[in-house]
């Protein structure tokens, strides 16, 4: 073929843009947010450079500047005034989390509020449910946490969720969350299952974020081992079968791979771009080894390439600034 065939011909910097394959679009970008009911001003989160906490207060501020930027979607995350070994915070109707839905609404009415479902930042021992003992020990128990799901999940769509999207990787929640949120009345509220979630050593900085770490034991018992590429799939496997409308891989950019496949089963995937990854980008930015612009900006692209078509990101907002100057 050669010299017939020259790829450098494609790669002429003007015809670089009209060949590009693959293009994030700001409604890609999910912008996570991380909601303190203690708080009565942002709080700088030491170990995600550029990353708040935010006062119940600022939501609706917050809410404006993100939809200011072209962004339509944000995932909340709350961190309670008090906790318990039953959550009770997390359904709380005047809770951290349904207050933070109900600000946004009012601000930006059009902005799509993911509720994060979850209890593992009520919880005064750190598990993702109730706890007890197990014939190995104390662990988290399936069961019994689907009914708190269940209250969480529902608490937050009366507050006006339009998605909330369990990551407690219970077997069985998509199914029983379905049933509270229809039961209810709630039947136009969509499911975004953390599908597929490993147990990863990337989530360190987000535990500091949202105080969300144990006490005892780790979450092995209920996240999935970062070798088994079968079981992985096999978990969003499931969960479409229970009425999941939107998928996910987390973290996504090291399982692209993971990605990819469960990008063929049919339903929308998101990609989440967890805290250790933006914080690696941040760091080594800082100490001038790599262009932080770039290297966002790349990894969010390899996401996309790989099948995500929602892109959970703590990049988000700058990005959305990147992606305007770039057209």
């Amino acid at each position: 073929m050669f010299p017939v065939r020259r790829m450098r011909r494609s790669r002429s910097r003007n015809i670089q843009p009209i060949l590009r394959q693959t293009r994030i679009h700001l409604s890609d970008l999910i912008v996570p947010l991380f909601v303190d009911h203690a708080l009565d001003k942002p709080s700088p989160i030491s170990s995600m450079p550029g990353q708040m906490r935010y006062p119940v207060s600022s939501m609706r501020e917050v809410a404006e500047e993100v939809s200011d930027k072209g962004l339509s979607a944000v995932l909340l995350f709350g961190i309670p005034k008090s906790k318990d070994d039953a959550a009770n915070a997390a359904y709380d109707e005047n809770g951290v989390v349904q207050q933070a839905v109900r600000q946004i609404k009012k601000a930006v009415p059009g902005m799509v509020v993911i509720s994060d479902v979850c209890a593992c930042e009520y919880t005064s021992h750190g598990h993702c449910g109730i706890v007890g003992e197990t014939r190995n020990g104390t662990d988290l128990l399936n069961d019994p946490s689907l009914d708190l799901m269940n209250r969480i999940a529902t608490s937050h769509a009366e507050a006006g969720a339009d998605i909330v999207a369990p990551s407690c990787m219970l077997d069985g929640m998509v199914a029983s969350i379905r049933t509270a949120l229809d039961d209810r009345g709630f039947g136009e509220t969509l499911i975004m299952s953390y599908s597929t979630k490993f147990a990863s050593a990337f989530y360190g900085p987000f535990r500091e974020a949202a105080d969300s770490g144990f006490s005892f034991g780790d979450r092995t018992t209920y996240q999935i081992d970062p070798a088994n590429r079968r079981e992985a799939v096999l978990e969003s496997e499931l969960d479409l079968a229970e009425g999941a409308d939107i998928l996910m891989v987390k973290p996504a950019g090291l399982y692209l791979d993971i990605l990819a496949e469960i990008a063929t089963l049919g339903l929308p995937v998101a990609g989440y771009q967890v805290s250790g990854e933006y914080a690696m980008i941040k760091a080594a930015a800082e100490r001038g080894w790599i262009a932080e612009r770039a290297a966002a900006l790349e990894s969010l692209t390899c996401l996309k390439r790989a099948g995500a078509d929602l892109i959970i990101t703590y990049f988000a907002r700058d990005a959305a600034g990147w992606l305007v100057e770039e057209q």
